[in-house]
């Protein structure tokens, strides 16, 4: 699929000078090459410079114009998103829309006292002076969304990008296409292209957005993309925010209720057809209650969507072909202990579970990104740990057990970017807590307040008083200054 863009507005004469060179296709949409993509950013820059985004208002006018767009879109929405993933209504208001509109609400609400100066306490050695972090934009952003939430992880980024002052490139993913042309016509009705601008393509078209100089760039996806694009933005130093993936355990002890842990293990593991980068990825489960913990999950699975979830309303769809078929490679050498029925003509793949004797199975050799669980067991605590310590730092990390000793234990071992005790996934609904991987999982943090941040450069300033000028920085040294030395101790 070529690039495509919705956003035509012909506000300057640069702009008109390459949009009247460009073909357009038989979906009506503007047809883009590399040298055009070059422009849009170039736009971008130059608008930028205008330091019109600067402006507080401005931000918060472009935001509730925005949110206004999305209010008036609703029904839209949904439609999309059941398009492309099979999405209930109700799971893409509680896991896409209405996590935007708060997020909305929160930068609308917050955004003029955020970009105030930060005043912070003064050095001794800069006496008399007032110091301060200045927050400002980083400046031209990138962003290239997933396709497993497309809405909600196109926009949450975006928000904090904007309300910081930034301008914004969005390439959604080409996986989920319903919702990103809707996305792309939202933005075009709320921002004007030069501030923020969507444009739609293959990993082709994000390759000729990645070969440009941005000053930020963010990307949502798999671990092995993030690097290609830690590289691309290696060439010009520019900084990123990686949110990343890997194989989120979950821990499962002998003291954890089973059916409450069974329960909660599938809401997490199964919501959006298992395409979710913070459910658990397989289970780790104390020996002496795995077969109680499996009958559990079996009927917690039936009672959530019935007994032919093909049918039922509250399960979605793998998202693409080659996403499915994937799927079905994992489970091709294992006997499904549960589920492992699949319909290619309708990318319907069921809730399915395996037992595992060991690590060396198909699926514990990368994140799977769907809905089957591994399930393996422990007899020990350094078992369990071996078994943890095999895979990369997860984006996430669940531990089901009614001994605060063992889950702080875990906490101390292990390194994630987000984690529970006694649930799974509900990490992500505190717009009060980062959000964010570490190492292969990812770099840098969002969500709420942390959005803000993580589009702001916070300028250190430090504004001298003239009416004192201490001496005893300058030259001619004294030869001794031990009474220097003991009063910089005490401070």
């Amino acid at each position: 699929m070529s690039i495509l863009l919705f956003q035509c507005k012909e506000k300057n004469k640069t702009n008109s000078i390459w949009l009247n060179s460009i073909k357009v296709n038989t979906f009506n949409r503007i047809q883009l090459n590399a040298m055009q993509i070059s422009e849009i950013r170039k736009n971008q820059l130059n608008f930028y410079k205008t330091q019109k985004t600067k402006n507080t208002a401005y931000r918060k006018n472009s935001l509730k114009r925005f949110q206004s767009v999305l209010i008036d879109a609703e029904n839209e929405i949904y439609m999309a998103l059941q398009n492309d993933l099979g999405k209930p209504e109700y799971e893409a208001f509680l896991t896409e829309y209405f996590v935007i509109l708060s997020e909305l609400h929160l930068m609308i609400k917050n955004l003029t006292s955020w970009s105030k100066p930060i005043r912070v306490k003064s050095s001794l050695v800069n006496f008399p002076s007032t110091d301060y972090l200045l927050p400002e934009p980083f400046g031209n952003c990138l962003q290239i969304s997933p396709w497993n939430y497309p809405f909600q992880l196109s926009l949450a980024t975006l928000i904090g990008a904007v309300a910081a002052g930034n301008t914004v490139v969005l390439k959604p993913s080409e996986h989920a296409p319903n919702t990103s042309s809707l996305l792309a016509k939202l933005i075009a009705k709320a921002f004007d292209p030069e501030h923020v601008t969507v444009v739609e393509g293959t990993a082709k078209e994000a390759q000729e957005l990645l070969a440009e100089r941005w000053d930020h760039i963010t990307f949502t996806g798999s671990t092995k993309v993030g690097k290609i694009i830690a590289k691309a933005a290696a060439e010009h130093l520019t900084p990123t925010l990686l949110e990343l993936g890997g194989k989120s355990p979950c821990i499962v002890d002998q003291t954890s209720p089973i059916k409450l842990t069974a329960k909660r293990i599938v809401w997490g593991k199964f919501l959006n057809c298992g395409q979710t980068c913070i459910a658990p990825d397989y289970l780790v489960v104390h020996h002496s209650i795995k077969n109680k913990l499996i009958e559990a999950l079996k009927k917690e699975i039936t009672n959530a969507y019935g007994e032919n979830p093909a049918e039922s309303e509250s399960y979605g769809k793998i998202a693409y072909r080659t996403h499915f078929l994937r799927m079905q490679n994992l489970i091709d050498s294992t006997t499904p202990i549960f589920g492992g029925d699949f319909n290619e003509n309708n990318l319907y793949f069921g809730p399915t579970l395996l037992e595992l004797e060991s690590i060396d199975h198909p699926s514990m050799k990368e994140e799977i990104f769907g809905p089957i669980l591994p399930i393996l067991s422990y007899n020990s605590e350094d078992e369990l740990i071996q078994i943890i310590n095999k895979f990369e730092k997860p984006l996430g990390f669940y531990v089901f057990s009614k001994r605060n000793k063992f889950i702080k234990k875990l906490n101390d071992i292990f390194s994630y970017g987000g984690g529970v005790a006694n649930d799974s996934v509900i990490q992500f609904a505190n717009n009060n807590l980062p959000f964010g991987g570490i190492g292969h999982s990812g770099m840098g943090s969002y969500h709420g307040k942390n959005s803000f941040r993580a589009y702001t450069h916070y300028k250190p300033f430090v504004k001298r008083g003239t009416w004192i000028d201490p001496f005893i920085r300058y030259a001619p040294y004294p030869k001794s200054f031990n009474w220097l030395k003991s009063v910089l101790k005490k401070i």
